[in-house]
């Protein structure tokens, strides 16, 4: 017979067993819990040899979810980092106090779905929200992020589809890329614009009066703008108005003074927006860059022939890259201001269009062939340029019925720019030679899976992340490659010579998880073993806001979904990264053997920016891989350094810097948050794209809850009867024993 006491204990676990599943899926529907994330066991670091920064890795927040965007662009005020989650449709709220062990601590959701974060110095966050219908217009919703649960205090409408919210560095300002992308079907197309919005200088919500929308239909025909030639406004027109405002999309914002400066990333342009007037002044052609030139080469296939090297970066004249940048900011240098883009390149693919074709596919499905008379002709192989997606609208001869030239998406490259549009320096191949020296076996490779040159025939690594900090008297410009992953840091310090200084890329490249995953026991294990995957946005800390004292980074990675912080030493600050050189070659050479040189191809390659001699860095390599196109690939007449395998030339640049900090934030006072009389007031729970899911859960949920408190009511009932019974039994006897005689 089992004991009561037994029993009991049986019940008790099982109740607790019971309330505990509950409350932990519970936890798993609010978001917490989530995949923690670590360092691969051998990060790859690759500098040069006179390096001036070391980037390393500190703590990474997971949330389980692989190639979901559920970490995109992130922001950081106090000890909390804020991470776009477009997977959950949310914001993550993070804890980054110990930047060894981040943890999330909640999440704010609005009206649709998260796609861009900033927060002013003083707590007063903003989140461009995009509608459900993404052509329709978007809002921008305020918080306070000084609060634990970062209290919402109102929204306000913008524009279709914002896609980036910036503030100026006072925070007297915010402004949205309204991209104004068109539906999927090519039906619709909305206006492209910029949203100029007043704050207030206490942390509050704005009123919708405060919002003022720089728009491009003084650009239309007959309008009082002429809009430049070179700017690129193609493709599919489904209304009969506004041509040039509906092709133009918004892409990213940097500001500069009293402008603020928007990529128009397809037409391979700049927007100018004028801050006190809400008004776009000019739209900048950024023009081409010559691939055909001494250090512009790439490597365009990912189809080389049997016993071939695999690693061919070579110049192609006749080839030209179109910038068409992502990310943009800004930086000022001996008193002047500087743009500096990452020329991601993209094309658009909307219903029955795409502009997009393959080299080899030319002269047939309607397309033009490549002209007999183009420099190209004998390129159009595989495993030469016959595997490179091009752009299909440009680069026609003059009547329309072959290429004379290729136009190629994107520049695998950054590039420095006047404010008026001017190049001034492209880093030219140094992102493939930089990363074909530290990651030889992985050249090129994706970021849902390990494998080498699986891009080379696209972007290649594929820059789009960008940001620019100071770490001691230096400006530095720290770049995310989307694709083979990893952070290049470059010194800004002469702007006319960006010179490489480190690469660190926390991946492990022997986990290919797209391969994997499928197959896998534990699938979150296998994604935090792969590391960082797909940096989309980057934040800097400088060392009075970071939480080591030192500088760091916070990387949103949209295909591990993690949020990463990463450390930035100073190697000239006195006693800094002393054993820097134990860590420099993990997986990759640490002596680069790269070579300086200041001359180089700088003078040569002018990039064919319009309007403006360009000067370009040089970035060339002297390599013995070869090509099929008889190029040499690192072939530099002013060169007079070699190096074994594929060498990395960086630009001399002086030692000591008049650049002045750029200034991501600013004080506009601050003030002690008080809720919004607005619907979306206070935390909010977390919901989103998985709804129905998060339903299921917490049903499942609540039900065992419930069973375990039955179980506890039924438990006491039990015990209350068998000590009530006891208790009648006990009267019994005693009445029984009282009436009994003694005698």
């Amino acid at each position: 017979m089992t004991h009561p006491s037994t029993s009991r204990s049986i019940t008790a676990a099982l109740t607790a067993l019971l309330l505990t599943t509950g409350l932990s899926t519970i936890a798993t529907v609010l978001g917490f819990g989530e995949a923690s994330a670590a360092e691969v066991a051998e990060p790859i670091s690759h500098s040069a040899p006179d390096a001036s920064l070391d980037l390393g890795f500190l703590g990474s927040h997971g949330t389980g979810q692989f190639d979901e965007s559920a970490a995109e662009i992130t922001a950081v005020h106090g000890d909390t980092a804020f991470t776009v989650n477009a997977e959950a449709a949310t914001v993550d709220i993070i804890d980054i106090s110990d930047p060894a062990k981040p943890e999330k601590t909640g999440a704010i959701t609005g009206s649709g779905v998260a796609n861009s974060i900033a927060v002013r110095d003083d707590g007063l966050g903003v989140i461009a929200l995009e509608n459900e219908d993404k052509t329709a217009p978007g809002s921008l919703m305020f918080f306070d992020a000084t609060t634990t649960s970062a209290t919402v205090l109102g929204t306000v409408p913008v524009g279709s589809l914002p896609d980036m919210v910036a503030l100026t560095p006072e925070g007297a300002h915010a402004f949205v890329a309204n991209e104004g992308e068109p539906s999927e079907d090519f039906a619709t197309d909305p206006e492209g614009s910029v949203a100029v919005v007043d704050l207030p200088a206490e942390v509050a919500a704005p009123k919708e009066s405060d919002v003022h929308t720089a728009d491009f239909r003084d650009f239309e025909e007959g309008g009082s703008k002429t809009l430049h030639d070179e700017v690129r406004v193609f493709g599919p027109k489904p209304h009969e108005d506004l041509p040039i405002s509906r092709n133009l999309e918004p892409e990213y914002i940097t500001v500069a003074g009293d402008k603020a400066y928007a990529t128009l990333q397809e037409a391979n342009a700049i927007a100018v927006v004028d801050i006190a007037t809400a008004e776009v002044t000019d739209v900048l052609p950024l023009g081409f860059k010559d691939h055909g030139q001494a250090g512009n080469g790439l490597d365009a296939s990912d189809s080389d022939p049997e016993d071939a090297p695999e690693t061919n970066i070579a110049e192609h004249p006749g080839l030209k890259g179109v910038y068409m940048p992502d990310t943009i900011s800004s930086f000022s240098s001996g008193g002047t201001d500087y743009l500096v883009t990452a020329n991601e390149g993209d094309s658009r693919e909307w219903g029955d269009f795409v502009d997009a074709a393959r080299v080899k596919d030319l002269g047939e499905d309607d397309l033009a062939p490549v002209c007999e008379n183009s420099p190209l002709a004998g390129q159009l192989g595989d495993e030469a340029l016959g595997r490179l997606n091009i752009i299909t609208d440009l680069g026609l001869n003059e009547s329309g019925d072959c290429y004379e030239e290729l136009y190629a998406f994107g520049t695998r490259s950054f590039s420095v720019w006047t404010t008026d549009g001017a190049l001034v320096a492209d880093s030219g191949d140094s992102f493939e030679q930089l990363t074909a020296e530290a990651i030889p076996d992985f050249f090129n490779s994706n970021h849902s899976e390990s494998n080498r040159e699986g891009r080379s025939d696209d972007k290649g690594p594929e820059p789009e992340a960008l940001t620019v900090g100071e770490v001691g008297e230096t400006t530095y410009v720290f770049v995310g490659f989307e694709r083979v992953g990893g952070i290049a840091a470059f010194d800004l310090s002469d702007p006319t010579n960006p010179r490489f200084v480190t690469y660190f890329n926390n991946r492990d490249f022997s986990v290919s998880v797209e391969d994997e995953i499928e197959d896998a026991s534990d699938p979150e294990a296998l994604l935090s073993k792969a590391g960082d995957l797909g940096p989309e946005g980057i934040a800097f800390l400088g060392a009075d806001e970071s939480p080591t004292g030192e500088a760091a980074l916070v990387v949103g990675n949209e295909v591990s979904g993690t949020t990463s912080l990463y450390s930035v030493t100073d190697l000239n600050d006195d006693g800094a990264g002393a054993d820097s050189d134990d860590s420099a070659d993990a997986g990759a050479s640490a002596d680069s053997d790269a070579s300086v040189d200041s001359d180089g191809a700088a003078e040569d390659a002018t990039a064919d920016s319009v309007g403006t001699e360009s000067t370009v860095a040089s970035t060339t390599a002297d390599s013995d891989t070869g090509d099929e196109a008889n190029s040499d690939t690192g072939n530099d007449a002013n060169s007079g350094s070699s190096s074994k395998g594929s060498e990395l030339s960086a630009a001399n640049a002086s030692a000591s810097s008049n650049a002045s900090k750029s200034g991501a934030k600013g004080d506009a006072g601050s003030s002690d948050g008080t809720d919004a009389a607005d619907d979306n007031a206070g935390s909010l729970p977390r919901t989103g794209a998985d709804l129905g899911q998060y339903l299921i859960l917490g049903g499942i949920a609540l039900a065992l809850i419930g069973f375990g408190v039955l179980a506890v009511f039924l438990t006491r009932r039990r015990g209350q009867r068998r000590r009530g019974e006891r208790t009648g039994s006990a009267g019994s006897i005693t009445e029984d024993l009282g009436s009994a005689s003694w005698d």
